[in-house]
């Protein structure tokens, strides 16, 4: 008998005793699978394994029907590239090129996915924005020290250099870093601030502008001073307008002396009269008035020394009165002190005659005044009448 499998035969050779097996079938009895076949779970049909001819290492498969792929293929029929590899072709699939920063790529394109260590780009080849590229390979991507208060926050590393500079600073920031303040700006709580000089200052004369730590003006011009040059300097005040500094008017001293001027090419002096004089004329009026060269300069700056030095003569004048008034004042009180204590002072007189001594007080504040000690002498005596005994070896008088 042939005894044939009913599902992988259609019949059988009698004389050889071999059925004739369907495709998928192979044996005697055509009861096991051909190769590039395998049996299905639950029954006994043979299904083809169908392995990819390009991933897959031959068309035979194990018993479940997974086949064998080659080296960065996948899938059941080895029909799809694994991670790590991308472009299934005709011979195999090919690795992602991430610079070691990624392990997946598009299985189509090669593009990698998820870059880490903060890279970018196709195969992460760039650092992501606000990093940079260490000139140490194994450093990777490095944070820019950059403040994006200052700049973009972005840097690079120029070539045969090893510290990375800012791509761009902001307005008033300057340096590698773009930590420090640029000319016309200084540092207010770390904070780079335009320079206030209200229009006084020439950047050209004062490149700075102002002191990069305080914000002090540098350099006032147009006769302004301060701070911010905000004020006039001594002698000049601001115009009616508001914007300039001009020279205060001067009242010219009351000296009866003649003003002459001499213009150029002028071969006549002009004199003109006190009235003109003790007039209030400002330099720019005189200026316009009298058309001095520029070699006068000298004369109106010795104008107002001259007029510094009268107002010296005329404090000096003042203190000298008031010294002498305080020292006559002080020695007619001490005179008078002193007459007081002269006519105050008691006194006595004593008049000697032949055989007494009379004496008499003038000092009315003291009425009851003891004379016994006007005299040294142990043998004098005060009588209970009020006359004084002078009593001497030789001669006793009664006073």
């Amino acid at each position: 008998l042939c005894n044939c499998s009913s599902v992988g035969s259609v019949e059988c050779n009698h004389t050889t005793g071999q059925c004739r097996c369907l495709v998928g079938y192979t044996g005697l009895r055509c009861h096991s699978c051909a190769r590039g076949f395998f049996p299905e779970q639950g029954s006994q049909q043979c299904r083809p394994c169908g392995c990819s001819p390009t991933g897959a290492t031959s068309d035979q498969c194990d018993h479940s029907g997974k086949c064998q792929c080659k080296v960065g293929v996948t899938d059941l029929k080895c029909d799809r590239c694994s991670e790590g590899y991308y472009r299934f072709n005709e011979t195999t699939c090919e690795p992602c090129q991430c610079n070691n920063h990624s392990q997946t790529c598009d299985s189509s394109t090669g593009t990698c996915l998820d870059c880490h260590k903060n890279t970018k780009g196709k195969h992460c080849e760039l650092c992501k924005e606000g990093f940079y590229r260490s000139t140490h390979p194994a450093h990777g991507c490095q944070h820019c020290p950059c403040s994006i208060v200052a700049s973009t926050g972005t840097c690079h590393i120029q070539p045969g250099e090893t510290v990375p500079r800012c791509d761009r600073c902001r307005p008033g920031y300057t340096g590698l870093n773009c930590n420090q303040c640029d000319k016309g700006y200084y540092n207010s709580d770390s904070i780079c601030v335009r320079c206030k000089c209200n229009g006084n200052v020439d950047p050209a004369l004062s490149p700075s502008v102002c002191r990069p730590d305080s914000g002090e003006c540098i350099g006032c011009l147009y006769h302004t001073t301060g701070f911010h040059c905000e004020l006039c300097e001594e002698g000049y005040s601001r115009d009616p307008v508001g914007t300039n500094c001009t020279r205060k008017e001067t009242t010219l001293g009351p000296e009866p002396t003649d003003f002459t001027t001499s213009a150029p090419n002028a071969t006549k002096a002009t004199s003109f009269p006190t009235a003109v004089l003790n007039s209030t004329l400002s330099p720019t009026t005189l200026q316009t008035i009298f058309p001095v060269s520029s070699s006068d300069n000298s004369t109106s700056a010795f104008a107002d020394v001259s007029w510094t030095q009268f107002n010296i003569i005329i404090l000096t004048v003042i203190i000298i009165v008031v010294v002498l008034l305080m020292g006559f004042v002080g020695a007619v009180y001490m005179y008078r002190e002193y007459q007081n204590r002269k006519l105050n002072a008691p006194f006595w007189t004593i008049e000697l005659k032949e055989d007494n001594i009379s004496f008499s007080s003038y000092h009315d504040s003291i009425p009851n005044a003891d004379v016994s000690g006007l005299l040294e002498d142990d043998g004098n005596e005060v009588a209970p009448n009020g006359q004084l005994t002078l009593t001497t070896p030789m001669h006793n008088y009664k006073a």
